[in-house]
């Protein structure tokens, strides 16, 4: 099968385009000024705040009890991280020697590497939960030809 034709090829897709949009904008921000990484930052924030109300619509609309719950983890976990990005990271970073936008600068630093870290893991779990979901399909499909095999032979 090719990776065109694959159940996942759509999600594949999606996470090349996401990628991509991360490399190049950060990179692009690295470069240019304020004014650029201002604007690309508040392009990211529109499409996070979309994605999340894309994601909320998802939740009501679904029939799927399992569809639900796994975007309400997702919501969840953006809210929690949100949160804590507000008050206690930045308390938890404070130090004497830092002023508040010093301490809102490591905080920001020490997130954005945090949420690559865990980018990189939902990566790892994707593999993992794609993997055994293709080898539970592949298993199922042995057993089903095992048994018209064995039915053919009683025949």
């Amino acid at each position: 099968m090719k990776i065109d034709d694959s159940i996942f090829a759509v999600k594949l897709y999606e996470m090349e385009e996401q990628y991509g949009k991360l490399q190049c904008r950060i990179r692009i921000c690295e470069q240019g000024g304020s004014d650029k990484i201002h604007s690309e930052l508040k392009k990211a924030e529109e499409e996070y705040k979309e994605n999340t109300m894309l994601l909320e619509e998802k939740a009501r609309s679904s029939r799927s009890l399992a569809v639900q719950r796994l975007i309400r983890a997702q919501l969840d976990y953006r809210q929690k991280t949100a949160d804590l990005m507000k008050d206690d990271i930045i308390k938890d970073m404070h130090s004497e020697d830092n002023s508040l936008e010093e301490d809102k600068t490591e905080a920001d630093l020490l997130y954005a590497e945090f949420a690559m870290d865990f980018a990189t893991l939902a990566m790892q779990q994707a593999l993992i939960s794609a993997l055994a979901a293709l080898d539970r399909q592949e298993i199922g499909d042995s057993t089903e030809k095992d048994k018209e095999e064995t039915e053919c032979r009683k025949s």
